[in-house]
């Protein structure tokens, strides 16, 4: 009857009506149904009804399951037919990825994706992308539930690092001090605890790369001072700031992490009040104040001065100098960033709080002590504010209705990912596990799951443009208005109640993010422009705010910016931060930086930095603010911009579309 059938891509090959039935076989059997002979009969009915409307002619492969679904149901095989419409749909879904795959493959090719700014444009970065595209494809096709997946295609809800759904873990807060003082293997041998500085930081350059190479995302050393400190007691200072200075090129010249990337590492100190501790602490400091070779800006490690009072606040804590000399580093190099121990939220825990420049913090724990080292987040998944103010119409009670619905979402796809990662092994992560780093893995197998270990991680909701999200609902931001600030704070309130309510029905480590948002900036708001349209002050820009941030083009002073911000942070227990920019470095106003810090940590801030342009010049090695395009010393033209992009520096050359956007809309904040 019929001879030949036309494929998808328009191909006509052979017609074969075996794999008809095959399909209702297969559907039937979904169901419950074993009738093969029921299978062929309702086959013969649709070749009938076939050629009875195409009499001949050539139909494709669509056409075909149109009337496979029409005879099911008209001969009272509804459920079948269901059955068979779903697979029919889970077959489209996935040969349309394989279609987006190759087209993304395409555009790897001719440029790596920015979508992360340490990403280089080298052979391997590009053969990672495509690993990368490849595996994100399959996850959402074959791993992750539709309505999770699906959620995270309309941009509903963000999966951050989709690639790695199945694979690893996020972050460590590593146990450096542990680490150095009983040696340790990471895959050729075992590697004797050092006696030296040199040697010492030699080994932590190599740890923060065995880590990153068994993890997606940043990795941290959360007690930097103390750990070494041993290490330096008996040398003096040449040798302990030589020992430093190669730990900062070791940083950023280790091409390790995914992307052909060096390692998002952080390094938290200034609380150690020992000789040993105040000598790592200072050197490490003048160490990243040299710059890099020619007077470059290091980019890693992310340097971390956490500040208590009665430690190195005031003129009369014993490491106050320390503090002054990171005030004055932080004014020429963009870091280090502060943290602070003390303030309402962190203070409990002593010293024990650390962060990471993606603004990570891990500290509370359902499973085991609230301690941060050993410990880390297992994986985020951003909310797209806006987007839920949009469809609520600005109507308060239905824009909290759907909020509760979509946190339930992300928590439950959160879960999701726990469940598909406790299956790894021991073995498939063979240093942080392997070697016992994560608390309580100390007592694994090679065989044995993770999840004994990974159980003290966090598993973190994000939310990106609550700005946004406030001049739909009230129709201005948190920086203009105090009713809107007013709303900002309840909204993110009840986000966190939402969140603590996680932690007792599914009996995990759930915190709230305040979300270090780099590619997912413009891809909320692109959706949704095309979606919802130009909405002035919500879909007009390419790229929505960060977490809980002031608009950057927003005219406000300094302090007025820390005070709307500060009170964001105690809510957000996964991990804060807030910058403050200047048109220059403050380098010659270092009593003025004191002042803002300060400020920081009286209006109960957690982690905050300060933003400012820092520019080099490849030919002659001039830095400096280069409005131009050219340098004023030399006049050449290959000129390195280093900025602050979430948490991390990276050079301006590597910002994506989104950020580039921001960057340009940065308005200086007024004193």
């Amino acid at each position: 009857m019929f001879s030949q059938i036309k494929k998808r891509d328009g191909r006509e090959v052979p017609f074969d009506p075996s794999k008809i039935t095959e399909a209702i076989f297969k559907a039937a059997q979904a169901v419950g149904g074993e009738d093969r002979q029921k299978s062929l009969e309702l086959t013969l009915e649709v070749m009938r009804v076939l050629g009875e409307e195409y009499q001949g002619e050539v139909f494709d492969v669509e056409t075909v399951q149109d009337v496979v679904e029409k005879v099911l149901i008209e001969h009272g095989h509804a459920r079948t037919a269901k059955a068979y419409i779903l697979y029919r749909a889970e077959r489209t879904r996935y040969r349309e990825g394989k279609s987006d795959l190759m087209d993304v493959v395409e555009e790897i090719l001719k440029e790596t994706s920015r979508e992360n700014a340490n990403v280089g444009n080298s052979p391997s970065a590009k053969m990672l992308q495509i690993a990368s595209a490849a595996s994100k494809q399959y996850y959402l096709n074959r791993v992750i539930p539709p309505e999770f997946a699906q959620a995270h295609s309309r941009g509903d809800i963000h999966i951050h690092d989709l690639d790695f759904y199945k694979k690893t873990l996020n972050c460590l807060q590593l146990p450096l001090g542990d680490i150095l003082s009983n040696g340790f293997n990471n895959g050729h041998g075992y590697i004797r605890p050092p006696k030296r500085p040199a040697s010492a930081t030699a080994l932590a350059a190599i740890i923060l790369q065995s880590s990153q190479n068994d993890m997606y995302g940043g990795q941290s050393f959360p007690f930097f001072d103390r750990d070494l400190a041993p290490f330096v007691e008996n040398a003096d200072e040449d040798e302990t700031f030589q020992a430093m200075e190669a730990l900062v090129y070791n940083l950023n010249s280790m091409h390790s992490r995914a992307g052909s990337q060096v390692p998002f590492s952080s390094i938290n100190l200034g609380c150690d009040t020992t000789e040993a501790g105040r000598k790592v602490t200072r050197n490490l400091l003048l160490a990243y104040e040299a710059g890099l070779g020619r007077g470059e800006n290091p980019i890693f490690p992310n340097v971390i001065f956490r500040v208590r009072e009665g430690i190195n606040l005031n003129s009369e804590d014993p490491n106050y100098d320390l503090f002054q000399l990171a005030l004055r580093v932080a004014g020429t190099r963009m870091n280090p960033t502060f943290s602070f121990m003390d303030s309402s939220f962190n203070d409990e825990y002593g010293n024990e709080v650390a962060y990471m420049g993606c603004r990570t913090r891990v500290i509370a724990n359902r499973h085991g002590p609230a301690v941060t080292e050993r410990r880390g987040n297992i994986g985020f998944t951003t909310l797209n504010l806006p987007r839920l103010a949009i469809k609520s119409q600005g109507q308060i009670g239905e824009f909290y209705r759907r909020l509760e619905d979509m946190v339930e979402l992300a928590c439950g796809q959160l879960y999701h990912r726990y469940r598909v990662l406790k299956d790894l092994q021991v073995k498939d992560l063979p240093f942080i596990m392997g070697q016992h780093l994560y608390l309580d893995s100390e007592d694994l197998g090679p065989c044995d799951s993770i999840e004994p270990a990974m159980k003290h991680g966090t598993l973190s909701v994000g939310f990106i443009g609550l700005a946004e999200a406030l001049v739909v609902l009230t129709g201005k931001h948190h920086g203009q208005s105090p009713d809107a600030q007013a709303m900002g704070i309840s909204i993110i309130q009840y986000l966190r109640r939402m969140i603590d309510r996680a932690c007792d029905q599914y009996d995990m480590n759930y915190t709230l993010l305040a979300t270090p948002a780099e590619g997912l900036s413009g891809r909320f708001v692109g959706m949704d422009r095309e979606r919802f349209g130009h909405l002035a002050g919500v879909t007009d820009k390419d790229y929505y705010t960060n977490s809980f941030h002031i608009p950057v083009d927003y005219d406000i002073s300094i302090f007025d910016k820390i005070s709307r911000e500060g009170p964001y942070h105690k809510y957000t227990d996964a991990g804060h931060i807030s910058y403050v920019e200047f048109p220059s470095p403050p380098t010659q106003n270092i009593e003025a930086l004191e002042a803002v810090i300060k400020h920081m940590r009286e209006c109960d801030m957690g982690y905050t930095g300060i933003n400012f342009p820092i520019d080099f010049c490849e030919s002659c090695y001039y830095r400096g603010v280069i409005e131009a395009n050219t340098c004023p010393n030399c006049g050449g033209d290959d000129i390195k911009r280093v900025r602050r992009i979430t948490g991390y520096l990276s050079t301006v050359d590597r910002f994506n579309d989104a950020k580039v956007a921001e960057l340009k809309d940065r308005m200086s904040h007024r004193f």
